[in-house]
């Protein structure tokens, strides 16, 4: 089975993203778990936490942080 395609991110309070994929599907990824050390810390800071966007299959924040699909896709909670 492909992965679904991300066609909408949101960042949302408390360091979660909402996700909504090509099959109509809407979901919550909590980034929380993964901000730690050099690399992922940025995000910790809250207006570059917001500057996350579309990249290919995945989503990335302008310094090139990003997370595989499958986890997104995978990791995530269902929403309305």
């Amino acid at each position: 089975m492909l992965q679904p395609r991300i066609i909408e991110v949101k960042p949302l309070p408390n360091y979660q993203l909402y996700l909504k994929y090509d099959t109509n599907e809407k979901k919550v990824f909590d980034v929380l778990p993964y901000i730690d050390g050099d690399w992922y810390g940025k995000l910790k800071d809250e207006q570059y936490f917001k500057t996350v966007r579309l990249s290919g299959n995945t989503v990335e924040w302008q310094g090139g942080q990003d997370l595989a699909p499958h986890e997104l896709y995978e990791l995530s909670i269902e929403t309305n």
